[in-house]
């Protein structure tokens, strides 16, 4: 083939993201390949917001795939098959010269169980799916599957060794945050906190559902706290689709409650607070990153409890535990996530220099873990891809 004509020929790469945190890492990987390649590249897929700005052509709105947990999933069974056998027309249609697959492991493999593999489509898988906690015969499912893994966790490629699966570890997206340091001081400016105040960062999750399981126990646990810092507030950053749903949650509480909504003034937020509450999840990671101590809590409904409980096969819930086999960072999962110990548990942050110093220089360790070198992980994914690109001669 001609050298100008493998320039000027679009390479299609097709990306399904079932959720906003799959949104943000197709937008900063398709940032990635653009940047790091001259080629022309035509994206097309499923995706957010943000990977729309990028370029994508999404064929349908994200929110429709972003649901979690067994119950919640049931009453929309029926549109998420409509949606499986779209994806699949779109995709023998397309016939792209890489597919990427991003975290969303049961919407994408209902695709890819329905779709003639072929040697024309490189299918890459990003996020490994989280064997090493629970269902590990997802390992083999994997390795039928896909051609290549890109990893957020240092030690999952060893779990697809032996099914010969090639995985790469890339580093994990929590490293691209846009973290600002300074930005605490204007913060309580902006809000007329003094600085001797207390401030507490409250995230009780990404989800509808979340933020409904958690609100109570986390502002009854505020309520017991405030009998000990009876000046403290309260920040929640949130995302606009449920800045609502929160307010109206909040509406009753009798004490000062900011809102804020938007990646800036999340990390701003983080940065001037003393502690955080948070619900278990990447935002947990977020708040290490931030060197900001946290206790973390998370509740599910019963059937999802009781399935978990079945099948769950680790010590921890939160990243930095896993990463450092210990509980560096309290946490209180189901029964244990009530108001009176998640507010003993803040208070000895708030109390204790020692507690709170320790679980920074855990989450320092944790983050260094996290990294796979010097380039940031969107760069090392994009690099990867390309190479498995240039292999098969696109």
């Amino acid at each position: 083939m001609d050298s100008q004509d493998s320039k000027t020929k679009p390479i299609r790469i097709f990306i399904i993201a079932g959720e906003p945190s799959g949104d943000l890492l197709g937008a900063r990987l398709m940032a990635a390949l653009q940047n790091k390649s001259d080629k022309n590249f035509e994206f097309c897929g499923i995706g957010g917001e943000r990977m729309v700005e990028n370029g994508l052509q999404s064929e349908f709105p994200i929110s429709e795939l972003s649901v979690m947990g067994i119950a919640e999933i049931l009453p929309q069974i029926f549109n998420l098959r409509r949606r499986v056998k779209e994806t699949v027309a779109t995709l023998t249609n397309l016939a792209p010269d890489i597919l990427v697959t991003i975290d969303s492991p049961g919407f994408c493999f209902a695709v890819l169980k329905r779709l003639k593999k072929t040697d024309d489509c490189i299918r890459v898988h990003y996020v490994a799916p989280t064997v090493w906690a629970w269902r590990p015969g997802r390992v083999r499912k994997f390795g039928r599957e896909f051609d290549h893994l890109l990893t957020l966790l240092p030690f999952e490629p060893q779990y697809f060794e032996p099914v010969n699966l090639p995985s790469t570890f890339v580093g994990h997206a929590v490293l691209e945050s846009p973290v600002n340091a300074t930005g605490g001081p204007s913060f309580r400016t902006r809000f007329n906190i003094n600085d001797d105040i207390p401030l507490i960062c409250v995230l009780p999750g990404s989800r509808r559902g979340e933020v409904r399981r958690h609100i109570r126990p986390f502002f009854q646990a505020i309520d017991t706290l405030r009998k000990r810092f009876p000046s403290i507030r309260v920040v929640i950053p949130t995302i606009a689709s449920l800045r609502i749903e929160i307010e109206e949650l909040v509406s009753d509480w009798n004490g000062d409650v900011v809102i804020v909504e938007g990646e800036s003034d999340k990390f701003d937020a983080m940065a001037a607070s003393n502690v955080a509450l948070a619900a278990s999840g990447t935002v947990s990671l977020e708040l290490a990153l931030n060197r900001l101590p946290a206790v973390i809590a998370y509740r599910v409904n019963i059937v999802t409890s009781w399935i978990v409980k079945l099948l769950i096969k680790v010590r921890y819930a939160n990243i930095v535990n896993i990463l450092l086999d210990q509980e560096a960072v309290p946490e209180f999962i189901q029964g244990k996530c009530t108001p009176d110990r998640l507010a003993a548990s803040l208070e000895e942050l708030l109390e204790d220099r020692n507690a709170y110093e320790k679980q920074q220089v855990a989450a320092a360790k944790a983050m260094k873990m996290l990294r796979a070198g010097e380039e940031l992980p969107s760069n090392v994914a994009a690099a990867t891809i390309l190479s498995l690109l240039s292999k098969e001669g696109a």
